[in-house]
């Protein structure tokens, strides 16, 4: 099963739980990077890195399919 087909196959519901929170983690890592006033550096490290693992999660949980398909 190639990476278009998996993504388009059905999600379980855990997954689409855990990729919907993926998503909120990138959405608050991302809004605390643009912000215009100035963060320490820890915050803004902090949420980069909230930002990349978001990101992981989210595309991880896309791809996990209900059935695999041994073609």
């Amino acid at each position: 099963m190639n990476a278009i087909k998996r993504a388009k196959a059905p999600t379980p519901k855990f997954f689409k739980v855990l990729r919907n929170v993926g998503l909120a983690l990138v959405a608050i890592g991302g809004t605390i990077l643009t912000a215009p006033v100035a963060l320490p550096v820890i915050v803004t490290s902090i949420a980069g890195y909230l930002a990349v693992a978001g990101g992981v999660v989210s595309a991880v949980s896309q791809l996990t399919t209900e059935k695999a398909d041994g073609t």
